[in-house]
């Protein structure tokens, strides 16, 4: 049986105990604390419509080393084509993100309750945008967390041709001259593993994720 979380705590199971499909527990809110705890912890929300939160802790594991982003000739050129920005919109970001259909799902799981409580976190400094312009509109880009000397992806768009790959090299090139560790990807998706992103087992990722807490917290 999945556990239910309570309300008025913030503890989440150990994620090694997840089902088969990488639940790890029910319910509970999205508070910005517990949000926080939970990607601390190598867990993340991921629900649809008028379900209940779910939280996620998936085996395998997607993670991106940053020294195997691929960048290839045609990429690169591309990205001469857009100019970027952190932070600046990180509202129509994740709207747009939400409104881009997605292949196999019917629907978005970045739901307004999701928008407000990661908003919320952008404001708190610890979810960010990377965006593309061409001739100042916005085109493309990303959003995700930073946790620690993680950073914590959660989705993309792009409205031009390599607008989303273009601010994802981008952010690449940032949190390596930042001293992060890689970026969690979370869900294994072929793009993002023609990118340079590999999967790693779920036991893999907590242990270096909590090492690489408690290298912080020392």
């Amino acid at each position: 049986m999945i556990p239910q979380l309570n309300k008025h705590e913030l503890n989440f199971p150990d994620p090694n105990y997840a089902d088969d499909d990488g639940i790890v527990a029910w319910g509970g809110d999205l508070n910005p604390s517990r949000i926080i705890k939970a990607y601390q912890s190598g867990i993340f929300p991921w629900y649809s419509k008028n379900d209940p939160i779910l939280w996620w802790s998936p085996n395998p594991r997607l993670i991106m080393e940053l020294d195997d982003f691929k960048l290839s000739k045609s990429l690169k050129k591309s990205m001469k084509k857009f100019t970027y920005k952190f932070n600046t919109n990180f509202t129509e970001v994740i709207k747009n993100c939400a409104s881009k259909p997605r292949e196999g799902q019917n629907g978005t799981w970045i739901q307004n309750d999701i928008i407000e409580a990661y908003k919320a976190l952008n404001m708190m400094g610890i979810a960010h945008s990377i965006e593309s312009y061409q001739d100042g509109v916005l085109v493309g880009g990303l959003y995700g967390l930073s946790i620690g000397k993680v950073f914590c992806g959660e989705s993309m768009f792009a409205n031009v041709n390599d607008a989303s790959k273009s601010a994802f090299a981008i952010l690449v090139k940032h949190l390596k001259r930042w001293g992060y560790e890689f970026i969690d990807c979370q869900v294994p998706t072929d793009h993002l593993k023609s990118l340079g992103a590999k999967e790693v087992h779920r036991e893999y990722f907590l242990d270096r994720l909590y090492k690489i807490n408690h290298e912080k917290l020392r």
